[in-house]
């Protein structure tokens, strides 16, 4: 979405006065190179001579370059200069202000979980969450960081959890969706075995590269084939997070899914609690039905939402998933922003507004209490 447009049909009493975004990208002013201020010395010349090295053929850019510049709107581009996202004051002028953004969950998405140098990408990591704080987080109080790892190599996540996990300013762990391994594979757990000591909630943003197909059918020919992938990376992680019995050895932990939708979510549900109930001899770990640990342990962000023929659909699709499952996003600033005033094209209750704007990101995110 790049112009606000005026919809006969949305609910313009949407939006509560105090609105909590889950998905808010801010991006570095001039490229990766002004990240030097914040990059440990001894990588200062490995940046400027080799670079970054990623599990994909293009250095630069996303898989897909028409998807550049910046995935933004039209309108976001700072009237200072700079790259959408680079420029605080303007995101204040033109979203945090307008749209009454109690709290903004910051999402970088910065190359240092897709490293394959291992030791750099944990150092790209610790400067990318230095960045945020000193130059996002600590001078907007409504900004909240999300603390980046490189989870494939989990000694150096866990290190950097415990080396800033505790700085109040961070309010999840930013974990890529795409990883060498299904996200639920034991070599992560000691990951979330930290998260779940801090209580932070692992946030997994449609990201990453792994160097395997986007798709389960090979790689994509178009690029909504590219973005629809998003959805089926979303159900993987499920899947995984659950039969690898992630949820039964840490039920405290929290994983936000973010940006994938939510409309997959009922199908995927039935089925795993139907092959569950067939072939569970084969993951004793799994000791309920999946059911029950994707209404305890997950929830999703609304943006993309998915708007059905019938809006009474959409409606249904959430009473199953749960009004306490949803956390309010915009994706501020890419061409896909969802307006608050105008996110939802159904009528829905004070108190439904309340939760899906609001309270159930304040209930998911304690440090935001």
């Amino acid at each position: 979405m790049n112009t606000a447009m005026s919809d006969p049909t949305a609910d313009r009493e949407a939006a509560p006065e105090a609105v909590v975004d889950c998905d808010i990208h801010p991006t570095l002013r001039g490229g990766l190179d002004n990240i030097e201020l914040h990059l440990a010395s001894r990588w200062h010349e490995h940046l400027r001579l080799y670079g970054p090295l990623m599990h994909q053929a293009l250095a630069k850019t996303l898989m897909f370059p028409r998807m550049q510049p910046g995935l933004a709107r039209l309108d976001a581009w700072p009237p200072e200069g700079g790259a959408p996202g680079s420029s605080l004051a303007f995101m204040r002028t033109q979203h945090l202000d307008p749209n009454g953004v109690r709290f903004g969950m910051l999402q970088p998405l910065g190359p240092g979980p897709m490293q394959r140098n291992l030791d750099f990408g944990a150092a790209l990591c610790s400067a990318f969450n230095e960045w945020q704080i000193q130059e996002w987080a600590a001078e907007d109080p409504r900004l909240k960081g999300a603390l980046v790892i490189i989870p494939d190599e989990p000694a150096a996540a866990v290190a950097e959890i415990r080396r800033a996990g505790g700085n109040h300013k961070f309010v999840q762990i930013a974990f890529p969706p795409r990883t060498a391994q299904p996200p639920g594979h034991r070599q992560y757990w000691p990951i979330y075995e930290a998260a779940q000591e801090y209580d932070l909630p692992i946030g997994m943003h449609v990201s990453g590269f792994n160097g395997h197909t986007l798709t389960g059918g090979g790689w994509p020919s178009f690029y909504l084939e590219d973005h629809f992938s998003n959805v089926q990376v979303m159900q993987s992680v499920v899947t995984s997070f659950v039969l690898e019995g992630v949820f039964e050895r840490f039920p405290k932990l929290k994983l936000v899914l973010i940006e994938g939708g939510f409309g997959w979510v009922p199908a995927l549900t039935w089925r795993l609690d139907k092959h569950w109930a067939r072939m569970r001899g084969e993951v004793p770990q799994v000791k309920r039905p999946p059911s029950e640990y994707i209404k305890r342990n997950i929830w999703f962000t609304t943006q993309p939402i998915e708007e059905p023929e019938r809006p009474g659909d959409l409606m249904h699709t959430i009473e199953w998933i749960g009004w306490d499952r949803l956390l309010f996003s915009t994706d501020y600033p890419h061409w896909d922003f969802d307006d608050p005033k105008f996110a939802f094209k159904v009528k829905i209750t004070k108190a439904q507004r309340a939760q899906l704007y609001r309270d159930n990101a304040l209930s998911v995110y304690t440090r935001l209490a």
